[in-house]
């Protein structure tokens, strides 16, 4: 048989991990193909993905010196890239193969067929066991296994779990009507398209092999198809196979390489491997082999070196440090240099992400400094690659992002969520004000402007509990003029983005509104750059999509179902980044070296990532249908680690804690400490981390006292505010004369303000409207909690409690009634020019007393003031009510008080309800020493220049919302 035919000796090579991996291809192709133009050009190299033939070609643009003509880079694609089969394997001159589903709509088929019907069933759940589905049958399909090979494992397991019995319903379910619909649709799963492209290609090359050179270089992947045409290209005659970083005898002897797999029946199908050896970085290059009908004795090494290289002892350690675990005993009787990375080897541990993003950046900012210098970031956390790259955009330096960013992330993609989840909000405060800010919406230019000043005026207007639903609940809330003329200047927007969604029922339907929906809200510019082409890609193919069509989508999965559909789509900008700096996934990452590799992100559970589980596929159907389990990851992570540790200079980073917890180094990470007895540490790297953002020095703020000039000071004082001026004269300050004050959050809970303005408007209503009538007052408080504007989680657990504060409320009323002590009058207010200012007040309630004078109450729904509080004067404002009184502020004539109490509805020590007075002695003596205390207030604060000092009594002074102006933290409690 000729060599053509399959039956010659196979031409295997291996590039250490020491070399890089293309600059060694490179130089041995042109040792030998180089002489001759023409030759090298007839050649064709397959590579495993787009990435790789990029970098190839650069390779060879940096070897050729003066040009050369390349031969064909053909990636043969990898599907967890989402990429697929080049053309140049899909000839046009055969016999053409049934076209691929779309996965998307393969997707929501299988969808609805685990959703049981059109309305049964979560969609989102739906779509997430379908994509887990679609994931198992492709790789049934990529190791050429049939349904029928898993259906077939049923009868063999005896006595089914009753978990097992549910999966093999579904799969039956599945296997019976999928097949059918491929037909009907005159279509194949693109896993098996991809086989059978593979498969024709290795019959031809193997009947008529090609013109020139065929070489298969860095291509790791198990696929029995893939397998069958390196096996094929192996034995061309001008046919070879490239391997990346195979470890050799001298390296791992035989013993290690045994126990990486044994073999069963024809050989081809591998049992589980014992122990850890499926985590192994040389697990997939020995079933690949194996799959090849290659034994290792028969690879050789690649003749060129290339450039860059590490020195050739670093391989050697590399895969001693990567031994099965049963194997490291060996460490102890290896020579020093097989147990040392050297120096360009170097390790940081930093103390968060953040701090770690930093020190990459400040490293492959460091790299730029040498000319030619190249630099790369490999990590399989994106959130640190995407920190680094923000990071390094601080001095100038853009840099492509291999993995992109995630398309619901985009501004374009956010738009629609935001949409989707105001509707399922029914138009709630914080989502109605999210999708009315976002920078697509509101045109550009002057007309944004004008809309933006719109939407900030609805913002102060709608803060508080929430109101109604729907806009016309959002009218309700807003009680100005200008309030009500910001909202028709942006609801009717609002309404026309709704509209588009009514009545959409399917999928289908519902891109079509989203469709026309962001035309209203945004125009061309939901639709420009990346990732508006992106989601424009993903809404047409949903909307011309027949699965679609049938798909019903409830209206409040929505936005749910959409953000389901983006996971996994990446925007991906032009290149244009820094010529020198690469920020990579680990797949992006295969075959690619630079100068300076840095190994980011070294934890456990992120590099390694956790083997995870399959819902369909469990273990031990796995090792029934002969497919690698799921460690076998652990492994691809493994060998790219190991090749990635080749490059001439690394380096090595970890963060000892994420955002929730400290973490475990990488088992990686841990296997290099053990054998060289500690990875040297890049400490400059570490410090200048921690230094690159710490300020020269320290010079916090001394205690604020602002002393403007007497005549710029108040001369109106509400009651008020008198208990803020004694306690915290800042916060006085920055409310009365800077006219600052806190904002309630947006859909806040009903705070304890909003609660306390309830209840007072309710005992106002009960006194002017009822005459204070016993039997009305409860009616209008359950009137009050039906209301629509609270929440029914507030009713529930604010109403009983309520009932029990009115119900003293009105037993205490009942029994000064009956003590001849009437209520008179309620929230009245009063006004009074006392000292040489304007003094007033609203009294909550005002009684006439039988024995002549009045009672002033003041009403509190939460605490009374303490009594350290009245008696170090520090509560002042029922005296100061009591001063308006007295000096005729009240019904324009004196009144005389004789009593000041404190009403609680809280819950106290003996029950709902106390009654406190102001006072433990005479009312009369007790207002001459306010009014003392006022006067003093008054000349020292208010007609003098005496500074506002923070926390001048921070006891008494227990609120905290100017704390952040007047940078509380900096000198509170600090020495002077």
């Amino acid at each position: 048989m000729s060599e053509a035919s399959g039956a010659g000796r196979p031409t295997v090579f291996s590039i250490p991990p020491h070399r890089s991996f293309v600059d060694a291809l490179v130089a041995g192709l042109l040792d030998k193909y180089g002489g001759d133009p023409m030759l090298l050009a007839r050649g064709r190299v397959l590579v495993p993905t787009n990435r790789a033939a990029r970098s190839l070609r650069d390779a060879f643009v940096r070897a050729a010196g003066e040009g050369c003509l390349l031969p064909r880079l053909v990636p043969i694609g990898d599907t967890e890239l989402g990429e697929r089969l080049g053309l140049a394997l899909d000839p046009i001159d055969e016999a053409p193969l049934p076209p691929a589903i779309d996965p998307d709509e393969r997707l929501l088929i299988l969808a609805r067929l685990l959703r049981g019907g059109q309305e049964r069933g979560s969609a989102v759940s739906a779509l997430r066991e379908a994509r887990d589905l679609a994931r198992a049958l492709d790789q049934l399909t990529i190791e050429e296994k049939t349904p029928q090979d898993l259906k077939a494992l049923a009868p063999e397991t005896g006595e089914l779990p009753t978990h097992w019995q549910h999966l093999f319903a579904k799969l039956d379910l599945v296997f019976t009507a999928w097949p059918d619909i491929l037909a009907d649709k005159g279509a194949i799963d693109l896993a098996e398209r991809r086989n059978r492209l593979l498969h024709r290609l290795a019959k031809r090359w193997q009947e008529t092999p090609p013109d020139g050179f065929t070489i298969a270089a860095g291509i790791t992947t198990t696929a029995p198809a893939v397998a069958h045409l390196l096996k094929v290209i192996a034995r061309l005659r001008d046919g070879m196979v490239v391997l990346p970083a195979l470890a050799r005898e001298r390296e791992m002897p035989e013993a290690e390489w045994d126990a990486l797999a044994e073999v069963r029946g024809e050989g081809e199908a591998l049992a589980e491997p014992s122990g850890t050896m499926l985590s192994h970085p040389q697990y997939h290059l020995r079933l690949l082999l194996d799959r090849m009908s290659v034994a290792r004795g028969e690879v050789r090494d690649w003749h060129r070196r290339g450039d860059p290289a590490a020195p050739p002892e670093r391989s050697r350690v590399i895969t001693n440090a990567m031994a099965a675990a049963r194997f490291t005993d060996k460490w102890q009787d290896l020579a020093p240099i097989d147990r040392r990375l050297g120096s360009k080897v170097r390790a940081a541990t930093f103390a968060d992400p953040a701090a770690e993003a930093t020190g990459i950046a400040l490293a492959l900012r460091r790299a730029l400094e040498e000319p030619g210098k190249t630099a790369a970031l490999i990590t399989p956390d994106r959130d640190l690659s995407r920190r680094v790259g923000a990071i390094l955009t601080r001095w100038g330096v853009a840099v492509d992002d291999s993995a992109g960013q995630p398309l619901d992330q985009s501004a374009p993609a956010s738009l629609l969520l935001h949409l989707l989840g105001a509707l399922e909000e029914e138009w709630g405060p914080i989502a109605t004000l999210a999708l009315a800010k976002h920078p697509l919406v509101g045109g550009t230019g002057a007309e944004r402007g004008d809309w933006l000043r719109h939407v900030r005026r609805l913002d102060l207007a709608l803060r508080g509990p929430r109101p109604a639903p729907g806009l016309d609940g959002l009218a309700q809330r807003l009680g100005r003029d200008k309030e009500r003329e910001a909202f028709a200047a942006v609801r009717p927007l609002l309404e026309e983005a709704a509209a588009c969604l009514d009545g959409a029922e399917t999928l289908a339907a519902l891109a079509r509104g989203l469709h026309e929906a962001l035309e209203r809200l945004a125009g061309d510019r939901a639709w420009t750059g990346a990732a508006g082409r992106e989601l424009s890609a993903l809404i047409e193919a949903i909307e011309t999509s027949p699965a679609a069509s049938e798909f019903m989508v409830p209206p409040e999965e929505r936005q749910a179902l959409m953000r389901s559909l983006m996971a996994g789509r990446s925007v991906r900008q032009p290149y244009g980044g820094h010529p020198r700096i690469q920020l990579l996934g680990l797949l992006e990452a295969r075959l690619l070296q630079s100068d300076l590799m840095i190994l980011g992100g070294l934890n456990e559970g992120v590099w390694p990532a956790d083997s995870g589980s399959d819902p369909w596929l469990a273990p031990r159907l796995r090792r029934l249908l002969g497919l690698p389990g799921l460690d076998s990851r652990i492994g691809l992570a493994a060998h790219d680690f190991m090749s990635a540790l080749g490059a001439p200079e690394v380096l090595l980073t970890r963060a000892q804690r994420d955002a929730r917890s400290p973490t475990r180094p990488s088992r990686f990470w841990l296997r290099l400490e053990a054998i060289s007895g500690g990875v040297p540490r890049d400490d400059e790297l570490e410090r200048l981390s921690l230094l690159l953002d710490r300020p020269d020095g320290v010079h916090p703020a001394a205690q604020p006292r602002p002393a403007p000039p007497a005549g710029t000071r108040p001369r109106k004082l509400p009651v008020t505010a008198v208990e803020k001026l004694r306690a915290d004269p800042y916060a006085f300050y920055a409310q009365r004369m800077l006219g600052l004050k806190s904002l309630d959050p947006l859909e806040s809970r009903a705070l304890a303000a909003w609660q306390g303005n309830r209840v007072h408007a309710l005992l106002e209503a009960w006194l002017k409207e009822d005459a204070g009538d016993p039997g009305a007052l409860m009616p209008r408080l359950e009137s009050m909690l039906d209301g629509d504007d609270i929440h029914p989680m507030l009713r529930a657990l604010w109403g009983p409690r309520l009932r029990e504060g009115i119900g003293f409320i009105l037993a205490e009323v009942e029994k000064d009634r009956a003590a001849g002590r009437i209520p008179h009058a309620a929230e009245l207010e009063g006004r009074v020019r006392l000292h040489g200012v304007e003094l007033y007040g609203i009294a909550d309630r005002i009684d006439r007393c039988a024995q002549g004078g009045i009672a002033i109450v003041d009403y509190k729904t939460g605490s009374s003031p303490q009594r350290k509080a009245v008696e170090a004067e520090f509560a002042l404002q029922l005296g100061l009510l009591g001063l308006i009184a007295r000096a005729g502020g009240f019904e324009d004539r004196p009144l005389d008080p004789v009593a000041l109490e404190y009403w609680k509805m809280a819950k106290s020590r003996t029950g709902y309800g106390e009654r406190m007075a102001a006072t433990r002695g005479e009312v009369d003596d007790y207002l001459a020493t306010v009014d003392a205390r006022l006067a003093q207030l008054v000349r020292d604060y208010l007609t003098g220049e005496e500074p506002f000092v923070a926390k001048l009594n921070p006891a008494f002074a227990p609120y905290g919302d100017y704390d952040q102006l007047m940078r509380l933290e900096e000198w509170y409690g600090r020495d002077a």
